[in-house]
């Protein structure tokens, strides 16, 4: 059996899109996952980047992507009534549902269709009580032990080499991306080409560097 890290972050509509296809994906394999939440701002920052939503004509681009998306698989998604957003809130509550703070599938799901699902404001204060109140967390999620199992999440994931959400690691390798899921299904059935194609680029030296 592979055991699957699944980073994500509730702002990221990817992330959404995996988290509900990856059953469905990998139906027929032997597999188990954790869930963890990062943030995903955090990991721009230490890569220098700007997120999607931060860029004029992508920022739109994405938000057409997911949602065609969303439609061609069969998935329910609406978008928030406003994005990107402050997601510190949901992502605390989240590590706080466990002692490890590590939240199963239920809890992710609920929060992540608190986002995506109504298309309703997801930092609302009200909602947020309301969603608090339905999960009933073990721990206070504004706690500076939340806050720390957060950023030791994230900081775990920056050390793995991760650099955007979602992304799923098993073994020694990443899989980022919701179009990542048939790579990894085929990673996780024994595709002879990851014995080769998978380590070659990572030679591969740049011609330009700005």
């Amino acid at each position: 059996m592979k055991h699957i890290t699944f980073y994500l972050d509730f702002i990221s509509p990817y992330s959404y899109l995996a988290f509900e296809k990856l059953p469905e994906v990998l139906t027929g394999h032997s597999y188990s996952v954790t869930y963890k939440p990062v943030l995903f701002a955090a990991l721009l920052k230490h890569h220098g980047q700007l997120g999607p939503a931060e860029i004029a004509g992508k920022r739109e681009w994405t938000y057409r992507q997911v949602l065609w998306l969303a439609h061609q698989h069969g998935v329910a998604l609406q978008m928030p009534a406003s994005h990107p957003f402050n997601p510190l809130a949901l992502l605390r509550l989240a590590v706080a549902c466990n002692a490890q703070g590590l939240p199963n599938r239920f809890v992710c799901e609920t929060l992540f269709r608190h986002v995506w699902c109504g298309g309703l404001e997801a930092s609302d204060s009200e909602r947020l009580q309301q969603v608090t109140q339905q999960l009933a967390p073990l721990r206070e999620a504004g706690s500076e032990e939340v806050k720390a199992a957060l950023k030791a999440h994230t900081d775990e994931a920056i050390a793995r080499g991760v650099f955007g959400v979602p992304t799923l690691a098993v073994d020694d390798k990443l899989f980022w991306g919701f179009d990542a899921l048939p790579m990894l299904r085929a990673y996780l059935a024994g595709d002879a080409w990851f014995e080769g194609a998978w380590n070659s680029v990572g030679h591969m030296p740049p011609g330009l560097r700005r």
